[in-house]
């Protein structure tokens, strides 16, 4: 394993530790506001709070088993588990929503008044800034590890925000101005606020096990790196995936017919330095073909010549 990947690892581990240590410690906090106060709109946050807690230590095994070297069993490595972790955490999110709107419209008919607002916008003022911290931590690792299960965490915290900040919203309406209603009806807006903060976490996710091929932009990018080397006659047939925080590339070229199979590796090589100074940590798999060969005509999947300025 790389050194670069090596580091990767680490801090992805890291940013999990970091969000198991802050839903344990808003956990502990929210359950005493929770018992306190009997607001809705608390006990939804500390039921999120709680899915938090074991989605950040899936999210941890997760990140742990992707970050282990290739094996004989696993050839292409474990970047997937991240994939895992993050559809765990979208059917924990998905559960904790359907239970906190139906907590909500239960309460909604009991008419039952919260207690305590001091206490519960105290908690809550509390967990903003720690998820805040937890945030701003998550961005920094993302943007170097580009790791989906982090980013689905990242993701599900974002909603920790507006969750938290509803229930400071909530106790005040319910006990400064009287509107009883105000702390079920917030529940019911935080769980479809969950409901599609899971949707949206659930997306990368997908994306990466069904193999789906990257932007647009980044294979442009990417067939501009390579039509950089000279005695490349053309470029066709480009795969791409990711998995984990990990990208797998196979493409063909053509060459010169007359290009000796020496020649022809001494230039592939050229291309694949070429191709990690632009895009480290790829692992990259080339097909050479005499100019002009054309594999499964008719296919409409085999793309033709991917050269800048080529006819497709």
């Amino acid at each position: 394993m790389s050194t670069a990947r090596q580091q990767e690892g680490k801090l992805t581990a890291r940013a999990a530790l970091a969000s198991v240590a802050t839903a344990l410690f808003l956990l502990t906090l929210k359950s005493f506001a929770a018992w306190q106060t009997g607001s809705v709109a608390m006990l939804g946050s500390l039921a999120d709070s709680g899915l938090d807690l074991l989605a950040s230590l899936v999210t941890l095994y997760g990140v742990r088993i992707a970050s282990m070297p290739a094996d004989h069993d696993h050839r292409f490595g474990h970047g997937k588990a991240e994939a895992l972790a993050a559809l765990f955490q979208v059917a924990l999110i998905t559960a904790s929503a359907a239970a906190i709107g139906w907590r909500a419209i239960v309460s909604l008919t009991a008419d039952r008044p919260t207690e305590s607002a001091e206490l519960g916008i105290g908690v809550s003022l509390i967990a903003i800034a720690a998820t805040f911290a937890l945030l701003y931590y998550q961005r920094r690792v993302i943007a170097r590890t580009r790791s989906v299960a982090i980013q689905a965490d990242n993701v599900h915290y974002q909603s920790d925000l507006l969750l938290n900040l509803s229930v400071i919203v909530a106790l005040v309406l319910d006990q400064y101005l009287g509107l009883t209603g105000a702390d079920p009806v917030f529940g019911i807006a935080i769980a479809l606020w969950l409901a599609w903060g899971a949707f949206r976490a659930s997306s990368h996710a997908i994306d990466q096990l069904m193999d789906k091929e990257w932007p647009e932009e980044k294979r442009r990018r990417f067939v501009e790196v390579i039509a950089r080397q000279p005695e490349l006659k053309g470029i066709h047939d480009l795969r791409t995936r990711r998995s984990g925080a990990k990208d797998f590339v196979q493409f063909h070229v053509w060459v010169d017919p007359g290009m000796t199979v020496a020649e022809a590796h001494d230039v592939m090589d050229a291309v694949e330095a070429r191709l990690e100074r632009e895009f480290p940590d790829v692992e990259i798999l080339i097909h050479v073909d005499p100019e002009g060969q054309v594999d499964e005509p008719g296919n409409p999947l085999v793309e033709t010549d991917l050269t800048p300025g080529a006819q497709r």
